[in-house]
């Protein structure tokens, strides 16, 4: 099989599942719809590796597939382009999609959807991979676009719980406004550039350094107005501030496309996005900064709502949050690969923790409250050994995959000399305590302390119907889940330690992504951070000396203390900084503002609309007053039509005297 028949074929058999698990799957059976999407998605990953090493052996292709349109000169082209970043996205979707379908056979399995389930997490696969083949912006937007909708029927899969069908409108409507500056600053570069190819328009782009964007009223610089535009869409789809709304909403969706969606692939798209176009955002001082400040504010503020939150899937959503602004921060210290680094071990550690956190969902009889767990540990010894790996690689732990892509960020942040890199580096630092502390109290929580189950529950539970019916009963005790769900806790837990120590080297100071990121002469962040490491065993020896490791650590003793040794502290200090907790309960009344000036001025307009322009204006106006018109005119003619002959004759003759009255006269 030549590479070209390879590259088709790592799209192509996920939407081949989607398609026969979708249209077939009630006539093969659940067993053979899943059989299916399983080893297709299997068939990708096994081709995703092949195409890795023959691009690790030099070979690269950049090129079209199939010409979709021609408009003028210009050609709108499906293509791809295999590189090293490519390649690594490639191995990265395909591994955790095929983890998150064999997880699913036990998660689904009493689902009536389970069919449906498959053709949608197979067609989301493929989506993503279009996305990160892409060679030019057309496909690039295909790609975007088709996991927005995919996402939205996930989201919403449950679409008899209203709360799932606010989240997946939530989430579909935020990522529009995303999508819209994202087809703008498409729109720019056709309009400048004449051509959507990715190889072309960065070739151009130093030409275009200096120039001004053609927006009527702002005097921006070209680059400048179409980076941020592009950023935009990735706020929307890599849930940066104020575009984050719609992430924690959609863990009303089943747990594994909170695994699939929001810890590995679609969340991620935006941070891919950005790094693929390095050769632009390097010519743009500006456009670098503001991605900084957004992911430095995504970062720590939204690690603060994880503080506060009670249900388990919610916790592992705001720290979502907080390392996807991580890896903005790091794109806009142009350290773009420290952040594909960070992506990639993210990947690994938060899709266990989600499948983890799912896998205890199904112990506690879909109960996800964590104030009615705890003591877990004994009960399900492989779900909390893989759950305290992802949990150490969450905070940066020495050794763990987490810690060298997470400490490259800070000292990547700390060499930056760019406005904003100052505030940047406090709010990655700071966060560094934050994730520690909501991470390992949830963990706390969970697998220790004292047995809370089997009584009064709070909260509700995955399928939204109240905890009180659902959760276990007294006297009930959790087991193990069943090994389609623990083994692919066991083999993300594997990457999720290792891949980092293994990694770090090449990736980042070994020039493995090669041309494929541009970084300019006057961002030496990363030149810097080259010279001072000196491997992967003397970065673990030398973060014993610097404070973000004590940050992580005492994140974890306050965790135990307040929550295992004294749990009335917190209830304490709840009291004490009340106004502090119900500004985090609320999540800054972002979505409260969202809900009565969008919202609620979208439904203002319309009433307006409605009754001014449609009742009063159209109807009450144009088609009522012009009735009552031809009605009035038609009355008063109706009083010289009489019907009798000598109201006739007398207007015969009054109309006689006037013509010859006018005739005299003139």
């Amino acid at each position: 099989m030549d590479m070209h028949t390879l590259y088709l074929l790592v799209p192509l058999a996920p939407l081949v599942g989607a398609i026969t698990a979708g249209l077939f799957g009630k006539l093969l059976g659940r067993t053979w719809s899943h059989r299916i999407a399983i080893a297709l998605v299997g068939v990708s990953f096994a081709a995703s590796l092949a195409i890795y090493q023959d691009v690790m052996a030099g070979n690269t292709f950049n090129g079209p597939v199939y010409t979709w349109l021609t408009s003028g000169d210009t050609s709108f082209q499906v293509g791809f382009l295999i590189d090293k970043l490519t390649v690594m996205m490639m191995l990265v979707v395909t591994f955790v999609s095929l983890m998150v379908h064999i997880y699913t056979i036990g998660y689904m399995a009493d689902d009536p959807g389970y069919q449906r389930f498959f053709s949608y997490i197979s067609l989301f696969t493929f989506s993503m991979l279009m996305l990160v083949m892409a060679n030019n912006f057309m496909q690039l937007f295909f790609g975007w676009e088709a996991v927005g909708l995919v996402s939205y029927l996930l989201i919403g899969f449950w679409y008899t719980k209203p709360t799932a069908i606010y989240a997946n409108l939530k989430a579909f409507l935020v990522n529009r406004v995303g999508d819209f500056g994202f087809l703008l600053g498409i729109a720019l570069v056709l309009m400048v550039f004449g051509t959507l190819d990715y190889a072309a328009v960065f070739a151009n782009a130093q030409n275009y350094a200096n120039d001004i964007a053609p927006i009527p009223g702002v005097n921006w610089n070209l680059l400048t107005a179409i980076c941020i535009l592009l950023f935009i869409g990735a706020m929307g789809k890599s849930a940066q501030f104020p575009l984050h709304v719609w992430l924690p909403d959609s863990m009303e969706g089943p747990t594994p496309i909170s695994a699939l969606i929001h810890a590995a692939t679609m969340v991620t798209a935006g941070i891919f996005m950005v790094a693929r176009m390095s050769p632009l955002f390097e010519l743009s001082d500006t456009a670098l900064s503001f991605v900084m400040i957004i992911g430095a504010i995504t970062a720590l503020f939204m690690g603060f709502l994880g503080i506060i939150q009670n249900d388990i899937k919610r916790v592992v959503a705001y720290s979502t949050l907080s390392q996807l602004g991580y890896m903005t921060v790091a794109l806009g210290a142009s350290a773009y690969s420290v952040a594909v680094f960070h992506l990639m071990t993210h990947a690994f550690f938060k899709a266990l923790l989600f499948l983890a956190a799912g896998s205890v969902i199904i112990a506690m009889h879909h109960d996800q409250d964590i104030r009615n767990m705890g003591g877990l540990k004994k009960y399900m010894p492989v779900t909390w050994i893989t759950f305290l790996i992802g949990s150490l690689a969450l905070i940066g732990t020495p050794f763990f995959s987490g810690f060298y892509s997470k400490d490259s960020i800070i000292e990547a942040v700390g060499l930056s000399h760019l406005p904003g890199s100052g505030f940047a580096y406090f709010a990655v630092v700071a966060g560094v305590f934050v994730t520690a502390f909501y991470s390992f109290r949830m963990y706390f929580l969970v697998f220790h302390g004292e047995e809370r189950f089997g009584k009064d529950a709070h909260g509700h539970d995955d399928h939204g119907h109240d905890a009180h019916h659902h959760g276990l009963a007294p006297g009930q005790k959790p087991h193990e889940t069943s090994w389609v769900v623990t083994l692919p806790l066991v083999l993300l837990a594997i990457p999720s330690v290792l891949i980092g120590y293994v990694a770090i080297e090449p990736m980042l100071f070994g020039g493995y992504f090669g041309d494929a990121v541009f970084i300019a002469e006057h961002h030496p962040a990363m030149h810097e951070l080259r010279e001072e490491f000196h491997g992967a065993f003397a970065m673990v020896l030398h973060a014993f000396f610097t404070l973000p490791f004590w940050l992580a650590l005492s994140g974890v003793v306050a965790a135990w203390y307040f929550y295992m040794k004294n749990p009335a502290i917190p209830a304490a200090i709840q009291k004490r900084f009340s106004f502090i907790y119900t500004l985090l309960d609320q999540k800054y009344y972002i979505d409260r503002f969202n809900d009565w000036f969008f919202a609620g001025g979208a439904r203002g307009a319309s009433r307006f609309l409605w009754k001014f322009g449609d009742v009063k204006l159209i109807d009450g106006f144009f088609v009522n007053s012009s009735a009552k018109m031809v009605g009035m005119f038609s009355g008063v003619l109706r009083g010289f039509q009489t019907g009798y002959v000598y109201h006739y004759a007398f207007w015969m003759i009054l109309g006689v005297s006037l013509l010859l009255t006018v005739r005299t006269w003139f």
